[in-house]
């Protein structure tokens, strides 16, 4: 049967291709920005925070408002909201305008999310999984497009601006076209029957401040890990690979092509071959590894390769984190999801503060080997969910015991 909802569902993810254009764009564009607002790297650094700090601030109001108005005027918000920091952007004066226009693209994004990954699972309540996985294929798709665009426009000297100016008007005119679509009527859920089918998958309950605190350190380090190479991977390259700006800027492009095949594989694979409690401590471990390599070999080519690989075990762990933290808190999934939300967010803000401020004092090669630092603290959080998770699911034949007597 044909879902009656595949246009509003194509509305939403072309909102997140967009978007992952929008969360490389300051840092793929620090040179022209610097000297638009006369300021450095560590002022676009700081820029970029100030969008972490907008979702962070909002995210709990927004998604009250998800639940009380619907998910179909957040959305459509969203998207306005995000063409006018598109415009804005270039357009800007001043860096503390700038500011605003960055305050504004984080309060945004805050509202996207809260109105699409619900949104998402009511179009698709059949995999909502999959559905919400397919969020960061959209947005590692656009991530790759937007390094090229911006080359395109360098080699025929246009101007930096319309690598802003084309998605805000794609953004716009989603507005349009989601302003026409309907969306799911908000269905409550049938709390018992889930709790029922909770309760077989667990031989203990779930305790927060074990399994909940490794979580939250995972919720915060994915997120620091891929805003650590999105923000600084093309500085690297020029500053210590000696790569060509133009050539820097394109290892965006591997980045992102390795997020997208990732999030493709884990859509097929997720429950079938691998669990996403597995992934969230194999992909930290993959990427401490690849981090080593940038740190030891200077060359170009090596780190064309290890770009695509840092995208590769960066992309989805914070998806499968909010997953899992609902699959053991459920009767608060809420509250719980919010949790590590915020931590995400709070990575967000502080990361690209901590590494401006490393950048300004130490040296683009000290970014990265704090970020191993990170990479570390993710392993050692993911083995420890790992195990405890281990002790608290019951065996396959159980489980299936189980759901035969029901």
């Amino acid at each position: 049967m044909k879902n009656r909802y595949m246009k509003t569902a194509s509305g939403m993810y072309i909102n997140y291709f967009l978007l992952g254009m929008v969360n490389i764009i300051l840092a793929s564009n620090m040179g022209p920005l610097t000297r638009q607002w006369d300021t450095d790297r560590t002022g676009i650094s700081y820029l970029i925070a100030a969008i972490g700090a907008g979702r962070l601030l909002t995210y709990g109001i927004s998604g009250v408002l998800s639940d009380k108005f619907g998910r179909k005027p957040l959305i459509v918000v969203s998207a306005a909201a995000m063409g006018i920091f598109l415009v804005g952007i270039p357009l800007s004066p001043s860096y503390e305008l700038a500011f605003v226009f960055t305050l504004l693209a984080g309060i945004s994004n805050s509202a996207m999310d809260a109105g699409t990954y619900p949104g998402l699972t009511e179009v698709f309540p059949k995999s909502p999984g999959s559905a919400n996985v397919m969020v960061k294929a959209f947005v590692s798709l656009g991530a790759t497009i937007l390094p090229i665009m911006i080359l395109f426009l360098s080699k025929h000297h246009l101007f930096y601006g319309f690598a802003f100016f084309i998605p805000a008007a794609v953004y716009f005119l989603n507005v349009v076209f989601l302003s026409t679509l309907s969306f799911p009527k908000i269905k409550l859920g049938q709390a018992g029957q889930e709790g029922e089918l909770q309760l077989t998958s667990f031989l203990t309950e779930p305790v927060f401040r074990k399994e909940g605190t490794a979580l939250i350190v995972i919720g915060f380090t994915s997120t620091a890990l891929f805003t650590v190479s999105q923000i600084w991977l093309p500085s690297y390259g020029q500053e210590v690979a000696g790569m060509s700006a133009d050539a820097s800027i394109q290892l965006l492009s591997f980045y992102s092509v390795g997020s997208l095949i990732s999030v493709l594989l884990l859509a097929v694979m997720l429950n079938k071959w691998i669990k996403p409690v597995m992934v969230i401590l194999l992909y930290p471990m993959i990427t401490l590894i690849t981090l080593t390599i940038i740190l030891t070999v200077h060359i170009p080519i090596v780190l064309t390769v290890t770009s695509f690989f840092l995208g590769f075990s960066t992309a989805g762990i914070f998806q499968l984190t909010i997953t899992i933290v609902t699959e053991l808190f459920w009767k608060r999934k809420g509250t719980v999801t919010g949790i590590v939300a915020a931590a995400s967010s709070l990575a967000s803000i502080a990361l690209p503060i901590a590494t401006g401020l490393i950048a300004k004092n130490g040296g683009i090669a000290h970014i990265f080997v704090f970020d191993c630092f990170i990479a570390a603290a993710g392993i050692s959080a993911a083995s420890f969910l790992y195990y405890r998770y281990s002790k608290l699911t019951k065996p396959r034949s159980q489980k299936i015991l189980r759901v035969n007597e029901h």
